[in-house]
């Protein structure tokens, strides 16, 4: 497994690797979905790997289907040399579009309050896929999901204190605090447990998700 892999990274395959992806029995669905994707050379994204596979050759990413397809969650294993193309989620400016008219100006105000705080916000979920492949998958409800990369942990607490007290009025904003040694935790869960109103919190890394009971996993400045 490359070192590199992040949750929520995004890849590209290879001609060989969309061709091993698609020789799989996959149901018509399934298959018309993985049709479309191989021929627009659309990503996939890196998911939770098995720890017992860690030294295998197969990377573990999904394919989340919109709409058209019923929103199928297709998990698929491929070689690494059948990756290509690493990248990140959309930045804010890609799903401004998507937003009502009349919350476009407060989601530029947020991100702009983020970037003042140092930190540059991925948009995946529902709003991230719509953006980046122009299919349906927003619907009535559709958090707007937000990967928040941090360096410390009072910039972690800065953030969850501006997504937690501001006067937003779009989607339910929803998404990870990501932490420099690859840890991940969902920023309302984090909030709750740095004000002491949770007596844990669930900590998700590429490998695998753990309930912690104390800061002793926490390496960054408290």
């Amino acid at each position: 497994m490359s070192p590199d892999l992040q949750r929520h990274q995004l890849v590209r395959l290879t001609p060989a690797g969309w061709t091993g992806v698609q020789t799989g029995g996959w149901e018509p669905l399934a298959r018309a979905a993985l049709a479309h994707w191989a021929a627009h050379d659309l990503p996939l994204v890196v998911t939770r790997q098995r720890a017992d596979d860690a030294n295998a050759n197969g990377i573990a990413l999904g394919l989340p289907a919109p709409t058209r397809w019923g929103r199928l969650r297709l998990a698929l294993s491929v070689p690494s040399e059948g990756l290509r193309d690493p990248r990140a989620f959309p930045e804010p400016l890609a799903i401004t579009p998507l937003l009502a008219p009349e919350g476009r100006a407060a989601w530029t105000a947020l991100t702009d309050r983020l970037a003042a705080l140092g930190v540059q916000p991925q948009v995946y979920g529902s709003h991230g896929w719509q953006a980046l492949t122009g299919l349906v998958y927003l619907r009535d409800g559709s958090d707007l999901d937000l990967w928040l990369p941090v360096q410390d942990a009072a910039q972690a607490d800065a953030v969850a204190a501006l997504l937690g007290d501001t006067d937003w009025r779009g989607p339910r904003l929803d998404g990870e605090i990501g932490l420099p040694d690859g840890a991940a935790v969902a920023w309302r869960e984090w909030r709750q447990w740095r004000a002491g109103r949770a007596d844990a919190v669930l900590v998700k890394r590429l490998t695998g998700v753990r309930l912690e009971r104390d800061a002793q996993w926490l390496t960054l400045t408290a």
